[in-house]
């Protein structure tokens, strides 16, 4: 008896969309670490991130099985996401020809086995909310929860996309070579494009939470995580280290600094 009921959820467990998404992700990264490692090379990663994103969305809406209207909105805006955000960062690195995040890295191949998991966090963990709601075989009415959102999802998507757009144009300017980028929504928050990563997934939960239940609502560690993460580890803290040490004593900058918020475009009073 206890070894039936033991397989009964060995096969509950390994049936689960979600473990199915988890074990995709991982699968995938590794696979990743394993060309880029042997290539010594970089140039996907991020393009892989986003397609494991794109991918996971739509194997759980498929595994889920169920696809009402909230859960092909909320794949498809997660497939507007990743297809414009890894485009971009794609087109970027072939640019630059290299990505400085990975200057002491991408020789060592045990470090680079580190990157290449912690994408696999970041993907299952910003995504749960997304696998959580394909998940679901229960439907509810849209409703306030979903608009609102759709909404915030929107202007974060809209704010992402015109920083990116606006700092790629700055830094494609001759005239602009040495110079920091303090116009458009660079002269409201100094990483505006980060703002807007933040405000797409926090919009992504608030739709999805319209059909969650008890321990489901723990996947607002969603957006949490994606604040967190650019706020504190990999995001904000770099770039603003690598702008002090180049323009730190430019009286421009230190001006820019004082006034300009770091990401919430609050005014001072």
């Amino acid at each position: 008896m206890e070894e039936l009921l033991f397989h009964n959820l060995l096969d509950m467990i390994m049936g689960s969309t979600i473990v199915k998404c988890a074990a995709t992700d991982l699968g995938i990264q590794w696979a990743g670490w394993a060309i880029a490692a042997a290539l010594k090379t970089e140039k996907f990663y991020d393009l892989a991130g986003s397609g494991t994103f794109i991918l996971l969305a739509h194997l759980s809406r498929y595994w889920g099985g169920t696809r009402h209207l909230r859960q092909n909105v909320q794949t498809g805006l997660v497939t507007a996401w990743g297809v414009r955000l890894g485009t971009f960062l794609f087109m970027r690195i072939l640019k630059d020809g290299q990505d400085r995040r990975f200057n002491n890295v991408r020789d060592s191949p045990g470090t680079f086995f580190v990157y290449w998991n912690v994408q696999a966090v970041w993907v299952f963990m910003t995504l749960l909310p997304t696998l959580i709601l394909n998940s679901e075989q229960r439907d509810e009415p849209l409703g306030l929860r979903d608009y609102l959102g759709w909404g915030i999802w929107g202007l974060g998507f809209a704010t992402e996309a015109i920083a990116d757009q606006q700092k790629w144009l700055f830094k494609g300017d001759p005239d602009n070579a040495g110079k920091f980028i303090q116009s458009g929504l660079w002269g409201y928050s100094r990483h505006p494009n980060y703002l807007g990563e933040i405000l797409q997934w926090s919009g992504l939960f608030l739709s999805a939470s319209s059909v969650m239940k008890g321990p489901q609502y723990a996947s607002v560690l969603s957006p949490l995580f994606v604040w967190f993460l650019l706020r504190h580890v990999s995001g904000i803290p770099i770039l603003e280290k690598q702008a002090m040490k180049k323009w730190g004593s430019d009286p421009a900058f230190q001006n820019y600094v004082k006034n300009t918020p770091l990401l919430w475009p609050i005014p001072k009073f």
